[in-house]
């Protein structure tokens, strides 16, 4: 967590100094995710997650000249420097730039899974930003109806950011955006979306999806610990009884994006408590010196290789 709090450190100056172009969304706050996960699941184990996948990569193998190179745009990335920041590709682990479009492609990657029979999962994250949109209604039927390996994550932050719930490319509070601060519907639920076709504004579309999801739970998704058993237990059960949703309560201290910077998640002092309180960093060191796992000293030392490292990093990648 710590390198990967390094590494995104590194790429928010690189986009202030303008060598990182375009958008640029960064992980910080949420590393227990995506250790959390890595710890939980095998190779075989696929994961398709948003724009937001620089640590996801990284935790899959990925090394950090693949991540700056494809930040860069540079042909040595990830994705041959087409995706840049939104879609960093491995074989095993994909980010995808448009919000919510990975869902529906989870699917696919779930039922080559079941047909394969090779007792492996498939991971398909989005954002609270997402949870309201029709295609993941649609692919939700899909899960269900057959039967697929997959768990469904959302990461709620409750504060959207997606296309259609966003006030000049910054985040808005849930409640403002939506009816139910839930990121996944239950079981049972009757979801109305109605949309207008501007064409023909006296034509209004109703679709009524009928949703049944065979169960859904709510983790600490700043607690690296909490994240890792959640999802051990969720593939046992999507291997048996099929798709599972999962939602991921965390707190993002930043923005969506480089672009915004962070104003709209709450004042000063409160974002300042969650990272005393709830940074998952923190909290690991914590838990690690209450158990004698290791010294204040050795963690400094560790915090700063990795550091030097980051800074290695930079400096290399300026004098190229």
């Amino acid at each position: 967590m710590t390198m990967m709090r390094c590494m995104e450190n590194a790429a928010d100056s690189l986009y202030k100094d303008k060598l990182i172009r375009g958008f640029c969304h960064l992980f910080k706050s949420q590393e227990a995710i995506a250790v959390g996960l890595k710890a939980a699941i095998t190779n075989k184990d696929c994961i398709i997650t948003a724009y937001r996948d620089h640590c996801t990569f990284f935790s899959r193998g990925g090394t950090l000249p693949e991540v700056f190179a494809e930040l860069m745009g540079s042909r040595d990335g990830c994705s041959v420097g087409k995706g840049c920041s939104l879609q960093f590709y491995k074989k095993d682990s994909s980010g995808q730039g448009t919000a919510g479009a990975q869902i529906p492609l989870g699917c696919g990657l779930a039922y080559a899974q079941k047909y394969s029979k090779d007792e492996s999962v498939t991971f398909a994250f989005y954002g609270d930003g997402a949870a309201n949109q029709e295609q993941l209604l649609a692919a939700l039927d899909i899960y269900a109806q057959w039967k697929l390996p997959a768990i469904l994550v959302c990461e709620n932050n409750h504060c959207e950011g997606s296309e259609c719930n966003s006030i000049d490319g910054k985040e808005i509070a849930e409640w403002r955006a939506e009816e139910s601060s839930r990121g996944y519907p239950k079981d049972g639920d009757f979801v109305l979306k109605v949309g207008i076709s501007w064409e023909a504004e006296s034509q209004v579309l109703l679709t009524v999806y009928t949703v049944k999801i065979f169960g859904s739970s709510l983790v600490d998704g700043m607690n690296v610990l909490a994240v890792k058993q959640i999802c051990k237990f969720a593939k046992k059960c999507a291997l048996k009884n099929g798709p599972i949703i999962l939602e991921i309560d965390i707190d993002r201290c930043h923005g969506q994006s480089m672009s915004d910077p962070g104003s709209t998640h709450g004042t000063c002092d409160e974002i300042s408590g969650v990272r005393q309180e709830r940074d998952p960093i923190e909290r690991s060191r914590k838990l690690i010196l209450s158990n004698d796992l290791a010294t204040e000293k050795e963690l400094k030392a560790f915090y700063f290789t990795c550091g030097f490292i980051s800074i290695l990093m930079l400096l290399g990648i300026c004098f190229c």
